[in-house]
């Protein structure tokens, strides 16, 4: 046998595709410090909805002046009565109110099943200003969040785990070993077995975050069904980008669903502490529809659900109709053509 010198096995070694493929991780890694970084290093409220509940002036002048306050950190409304601002808040519509008392005494509605570090960043922000005009305030936490969920967390690590789930679900499917290159029986077959791992995995999940470990309230069906749509809809995202762009396409998926997706999701910060790229990109994609749609679950009476579900079923729906035409497009060489002939 000849003897083999370093520079034959290293040029075996790194081959064009290695290549690639480390420049590739290196910049997702790059890019998951540059989003988790950049979306929560320095949170600052902006235009949190909020409401003002007061006699005449005095809730107009209160509406006015947080209105002004710098960098419109809450964007205020004033509201008739505590009844109609408590309802709003159930309803997702606000994230708190002030209701004035011309005693001296105001009250704050906080509602900390949507997030605690935005209940208590409201607090620190409203206090401030009650105490800069000699007022006195008490806090009121509607919707607290539960005891084994503090920091209202449960709800995002679960999203999390479902979607890691589909994801890695997917791409066993579509690259496990002696696994034939896709055609539209497989796919569908695929697809099915997506389904079916979907349904175990958010039964899973919901039991293992609702009766097992008490950390959210709620609806365990109402979990369950929420679960197996989030993982399905990741999972087809991924058999669909694995069957256009190769292995590629396993790592567009972690760039949308975890880089992207996770610090944009409002688990860590809500929303509305969130920059605005991230703000933006949030809603749209399945971590931030599958978050907002658990705590809705969890604590605000399944209320403000049909965008996200709606956002949650385009990737469903989209992910599997890409599946399948892209493996209709492809030539499997064990059996010729896609559509039986031989090549």
């Amino acid at each position: 046998m000849p003897h083999r010198s370093f520079r034959d096995e290293v040029r075996d070694a790194v081959t064009p595709r290695a290549t690639l493929l480390i420049v590739g991780v290196i910049a997702l890694q790059l890019l998951f410090i540059a989003s988790y970084v950049g979306a929560l290093h320095d949170p600052k409220p902006k235009d949190v909805p909020f409401a003002v509940v007061g006699p005449g002036a005095a809730s107009d002048q209160a509406v006015t002046r947080l209105d002004r306050l710098p960098g419109s950190p809450l964007d205020p409304r004033a509201l008739p009565d505590e009844a109609t601002a408590r309802s709003r808040i159930t309803n997702r519509d606000i994230d708190g109110a002030l209701i004035i008392d011309p005693t001296g005494t105001d009250t704050l509605l906080v509602a900390s099943g949507g997030g605690r570090v935005l209940s208590t960043t409201l607090t620190t922000l409203v206090t401030t200003l009650e105490r800069s005009d000699k007022r006195t305030l008490r806090t009121v936490d509607v919707i607290p969040s539960a005891p084994h969920d503090p920091n209202g967390l449960s709800s995002f690590y679960l999203v999390v785990g479902w979607c890691v789930g589909g994801y890695l679900g997917a791409a066993a499917l579509a690259i496990s070993a002696g696994a034939k290159p896709s055609n539209p029986q497989r796919a569908a077959i695929r697809l099915a077995v997506m389904a079916l791992v979907a349904i175990l995995g958010g039964l899973g999940g919901a039991l293992i975050a609702g009766p097992v470990l008490d950390a959210l309230p709620g609806s365990t069906a109402a979990l369950w069904g929420l679960g197996t749509l989030i993982i399905f809809a990741v999972g087809a995202a991924t058999l669909a980008l694995q069957g256009v762009f190769g292995t590629i396409g396993i790592g567009l998926v972690i760039l949308l669903v975890v880089i992207l997706g996770n610090p944009s999701a409002g688990g860590a910060l809500p929303p509305p502490l969130l920059p605005p790229f991230w703000k933006a990109i949030g809603p749209a994609l399945p971590p931030g529809a599958g978050t907002w749609s658990t705590r809705s679950i969890a604590y605000f009476e399944n209320n403000a659900m049909a965008t996200p579900l709606l956002v949650l079923a385009a990737w469903a729906v989209v992910g599997a109709a890409i599946t399948v035409a892209a493996s209709a497009r492809r030539r499997d060489p064990a059996h010729g053509s896609p559509h039986g002939r031989a090549p």
